[in-house]
């Protein structure tokens, strides 16, 4: 029987780590960019931004141009004293189209996005808001948590964390991740039935 599910569906229920392995894990974002509320998952498309690291100009224009189905990934340097994004953005996002972010820099309304449900990782929370100047560019290759994301690579995310797949390579890192997921749940219950 045919899985019904879509393939980004089936990397969202994976746990990272799964996709993370079939890519000798290389492509497995710093531990730093996790889940800033817990069930948190996504996987979608990345739609890239690099920014000032406390600027948000580039993530208001990129609201009017991500497509349905997109990940928002921003490159904000780490920076984690002023917030990129709350509950409002997200708003606008989710309206979009958009389906969750991922943040090498710090979010705010973290209580709000959870009660959104609006899938989001960052490397922390921070409730000083950003400022709305300063220089951007759009869909160009990130670096985000040390691994580089193009935009339109994969960019599938759940509590352990998130991992940036080649978009060339997804159908082949998918088969193997539910491949090694299986046999991890094969395994975990031989040890429980001893």
């Amino acid at each position: 029987m045919t899985d019904p599910r879509t393939p980004l569906d089936r990397f969202a229920a994976l746990p990272v780590a799964n996709a993370g392995d079939p890519m000798d894990r290389p492509g497995v974002v710093d531990s730093s960019i996790r889940a800033v509320w817990r069930g948190a998952r996504v996987a979608g498309p990345a739609f890239t931004v690099e920014g000032a690291g406390c600027a948000n100009a580039g993530i208001h224009e990129a609201i009017g141009q991500l497509r349905p189905g997109q990940v928002l990934v921003v490159n904000g340097h780490g920076v984690t004293d002023r917030a990129l994004i709350g509950e409002l953005i997200a708003e606008r996002l989710r309206k979009a189209g958009c389906v969750g972010m991922v943040v090498d820099g710090a979010v705010r309304d973290v209580d709000d996005l959870e009660e959104l449900r609006f899938p989001a990782f960052a490397a922390g929370a921070s409730p000083a808001g950003p400022h709305r100047n300063g220089p951007f560019r759009l869909g160009r290759p990130v670096a985000i948590g040390g691994v580089g994301v193009p935009p339109g690579d994969g960019a599938p995310g759940a509590s352990g964390g998130v991992a940036g797949v080649p978009a060339d390579e997804a159908d082949a890192v998918l088969a193997r991740a539910e491949a090694k997921h299986a046999d991890e749940t094969e395994t975990r219950r031989r040890i429980v039935s001893g």
